[in-house]
């Protein structure tokens, strides 16, 4: 399998139906700790990416995650939108103009994404945010790139599952950041939106690469 922008634009069909899918679930989920708002947010910012990328065909996957990090940042409200917009802005940056990404490349824009979340939002490790959900994956990423080859399923898988398991653990920690942290002791026992939907980004570039 190669991830080019073949791959990158499957992948952005692929988050923008997920949103869809799980768009009530997600704003449930921000209903119990945040505004409830996020399950809109990013069923709206992933079908205007899509609208751009039917207007302009990008010719490589960084071109991609640009077009979609500055649709995301002129199109979702709240924090989700500097946040993630900043995360694709720097995954974009990090993958530059190759024409294919190589496992060692992912993990790396992986890396870059996480650390452009943690620059824009301040939050660390257990939080209880959405860089709960990214720095697993940012870490299984390069630890599969490094044990497992050439093989880039391999990596995607591992950041996926990685991701998914970092947003189940938010459930019983109590949040320091964001609108969830004034809820204190409360905040416990609800997983966080951002790292559920961090989840189904990252599992969608699995879809794209199957």
């Amino acid at each position: 399998m190669v991830l080019d922008v073949v791959w990158a634009v499957k992948w952005l069909t692929l988050c923008a139906q997920a949103m869809a899918e799980h768009r009530v679930e997600l704003i449930e989920l921000d209903r119990a700790i945040g505004d409830s708002d996020h399950g809109e947010n990013m069923d709206r910012g992933f079908q205007a990416v899509l609208d751009k990328l039917a207007e302009a065909a990008p010719e490589t996957p960084g071109a991609a995650l640009k077009l979609t990090a500055m649709t995301l940042m002129s199109k979702v409200g709240g924090a989700a939108g500097p946040l993630y917009g900043t995360a694709f802005l720097r995954a974009a940056a990090a993958l530059g103009d190759s024409a294919e990404i190589e496992p060692a490349a992912w993990a790396g824009a992986l890396a870059a994404a996480r650390d452009g979340i943690v620059a824009r939002g301040k939050a660390e490790p257990g939080d209880k945010t959405m860089v709960d959900a990214w720095t697993p994956a940012a870490e299984a990423a390069r630890a599969a790139a490094e044990n497992g080859g050439p093989d880039v399923l391999t990596v995607l898988v591992a950041a996926a599952e990685a991701a998914e398991a970092g947003a189940v653990a938010t459930d019983p920690l109590m949040a320091r950041k964001g609108r969830a942290s004034y809820l204190g002791e409360r905040s416990i026992g609800h997983r966080d939106p951002g790292a559920a939907s961090t989840a189904l980004i990252l599992r969608a570039a699995v879809g794209a690469a199957a």
